[in-house]
């Protein structure tokens, strides 16, 4: 009963974390022309630790209402997916500085919400309608990539 708890939990936390870490807001951030809708830099952290958390409690929900191992297992590689992508995002556009290359992985992080959707709707309707959020946000997150990258190319 804990085990899923604790795992999906940790997994938020350590996304959060490593996330965080990888969006260093310096000169160069600061210094890019962006859209009039950009929220302020403070929101982006409530907001994915809110994202993050109902995230979390999707996978325990998908987990417990799993009927066997091969459902968990799907379970468990569509969060996993989506863990890699949303974990390569970040290095991309902040450390690498190469909004650009951002844009294209932010359709893999994108398609794997879409997967995780439509991938746990089967096994709870719930678990599925709590990534809502997650995939509302990058949604408006990769507009905003795009709309960086349109007002600050070319990116060398």
């Amino acid at each position: 009963m804990w085990i899923p708890i604790a795992v999906a939990a940790g997994g938020a936390v350590l996304l959060g974390v490593v996330g965080g870490l990888m969006t260093p807001i310096g000169p160069w951030y600061r210094d890019l022309r962006k859209p009039r809708l950009q929220p302020p830099n403070w929101l982006f952290g409530p907001a994915w630790t809110i994202i993050l958390g109902l995230a979390a409690w999707s996978a325990v929900i998908a987990w417990n209402a799993a009927t066997d191992d091969a459902t968990r297992t799907r379970v468990i590689i569509l969060f996993a997916v989506n863990a890699l992508f949303h974990l390569l995002w970040s290095p991309l556009f902040f450390r690498a500085r190469r909004p650009d290359w951002a844009l294209i992985e932010v359709v893999f992080l994108w398609a794997s919400l879409v997967a995780l959707v439509l991938g746990l709707w089967p096994i709870s309707h719930s678990a599925s309608l709590l990534i809502l959020p997650y995939l509302l946000w990058v949604s408006f997150a990769a507009w905003l990539n795009s709309a960086i990258v349109r007002l600050n190319r070319p990116f060398t």
